[in-house]
């Protein structure tokens, strides 16, 4: 699947992420903020906008209705932080950390995680279109009653990932690895499996598989 990547102009001027304390609208835009340290604050409903972000920590800061568009982030690390109802769009993750992040209720699109830790995220009630997991350490996170649309899980570990009340219908995640999930059988009509990943939802299901 082709998604749109982040629009960045070239040469963006460098900033230090804490001017966006000084910004009267909280929002910054058009530069390239390198090494900043966020940790453990609060600054809800910012916006950030056609920026990259490298080598980054936001941990545990409450970024709760971000509006992110036109974004590429690079080994930053968002640790438990905050991120319910936000809208993420045009964006790229990339070696992030990003282990326990609540991205509940929130809005992705045309979003990529490459290569990245999202164990323990809450996508809870959120809607994703045109989303590739490419990758990612999933393991134990949460997409409960999620709205997919056009989604991707590629070789990703999704071991015990609830998919609990979201229709896995038309997502493909023959490529990627798990021991156990909770889901709703009746959502997984239309998800593309492999061979092997067909024997192990058989055998959740009790049945016994004779040659």
């Amino acid at each position: 699947m082709k998604i749109d990547s982040p629009k960045l102009p070239i040469d963006l001027p460098t900033r230090i992420f804490r001017d966006i304390l000084y910004e009267e609208e909280l929002e910054l835009e058009l530069c390239e903020v390198n090494d900043s340290i966020f940790d453990n604050e609060i600054l809800s409903r910012i916006r950030l906008y056609k920026m990259v972000l490298k080598n980054c920590k936001f941990n545990n800061t409450d970024f709760s209705g971000i509006d992110i568009t036109d974004v590429y982030f690079e080994n930053c690390d968002f640790s438990n932080a905050k991120m319910s109802k936000s809208t993420i769009h045009r964006a790229t993750f990339k070696n992030c950390k990003l282990i326990g992040v609540d991205f509940t209720e929130s809005k992705f699109g045309n979003v990529e995680f490459n290569n990245s830790l999202l164990n323990l995220a809450s996508f809870g009630n959120s809607k994703l279109e045109k989303v590739i997991f490419q990758d990612i350490l999933l393991e134990s996170s949460d997409f409960y009653d999620c709205k997919f649309k056009r989604v991707e899980f590629n070789s990703c570990n999704i071991n015990s990932v609830n998919f609990e009340e979201t229709s896995l219908k038309g997502i493909d995640i023959s490529t990627s690895t798990f021991e156990s999930l909770t889901l709703s059988f009746s959502n997984l009509k239309g998800c593309k499996v492999s061979t092997y990943q067909a024997i192990q939802f058989a055998a959740f299901l009790g049945i016994e598989i004779v040659d």
